[in-house]
């Protein structure tokens, strides 16, 4: 068997993706926004050549849609991303702006949930208990409550420039929808506030199948991203 065949038929969707610029503004906030761009860029660690964040960027382009309506109904069949929010929504789910700082035990909890996700034993950071959160003025922090007040997920996104990124998407495992929650309730946000251009929530061939699959029926694209700093 031929073993670069998979690697040719993976350049050649690649080369056919549709290309975001994605431009850093160190005004924002200059260390992280700096911190993020070099990480962003720097070589792969497979791929030698190529940037690290640049092949296969999982990206929703929040210019695309005139409103929160416009993006749920490309999500709205069923088993898709609005489906299922609206099924966590119908049990008594609901998102809310937060303060990790006033989350920390229900935090940790949610980090040891489960000893893997994505088929890696959860990283050390995660199963340590953070006392005290650091609140970076380009973040906004979110979280997905129960009826019963209890937080089970939360969703930390920075502002770079003309987009936002996820740094961190977890919740509880349960067949809820709460994360679909999660992630459509900032989408229709940040389409409504209109202040980026794109939101994106790191790449899709890194990804297992289906890590890959959650994030299509939330609507996200890969893209072929290029980055610029200014």
């Amino acid at each position: 068997m031929n073993i670069m065949i998979p690697h040719l038929a993976l350049l050649k969707t690649i080369v056919r993706l549709p290309v975001a610029q994605l431009a850093f503004d160190a005004r924002i906030e200059p260390v992280n926004v700096v911190s993020t761009y070099r990480y962003y860029t720097k070589r792969h660690p497979k791929y030698k050549l190529i940037q690290h964040k640049s092949w296969g960027a999982a990206l929703i382009d929040l210019r695309a849609f005139s409103g929160r309506e416009g993006y749920l109904d490309t999500i709205k069949s069923k088993n898709c991303g609005a489906w299922h929010a609206k099924r966590a929504r119908s049990r008594g789910y609901m998102l809310s702006e937060i303060d990790r700082n006033e989350h920390i035990d229900a935090i940790h909890d949610i980090n040891n949930s489960v000893e893997q996700r994505q088929g890696r034993v959860m990283d050390q950071k995660y199963q340590e208990k953070q006392l005290r959160f650091d609140r970076l003025s380009n973040f906004r922090y979110y979280g997905v409550f129960d009826a019963g007040g209890k937080l089970m997920a939360y969703a930390c996104i920075g502002l770079y420039g003309n987009f936002y990124s996820f740094s961190q998407l977890i919740g509880y495992r349960n067949n809820d929808g709460i994360m679909h929650l999660l992630v459509t309730e900032i989408v229709s946000l940040l389409i409504e506030e209109r202040k980026a251009s794109y939101l994106m929530y790191d790449t899709f061939f890194g990804a297992l199948p289906g890590m890959q699959q959650f994030k299509t029926i939330l609507g996200f694209q890969p893209f072929r991203a290029r980055y610029s700093l200014q």
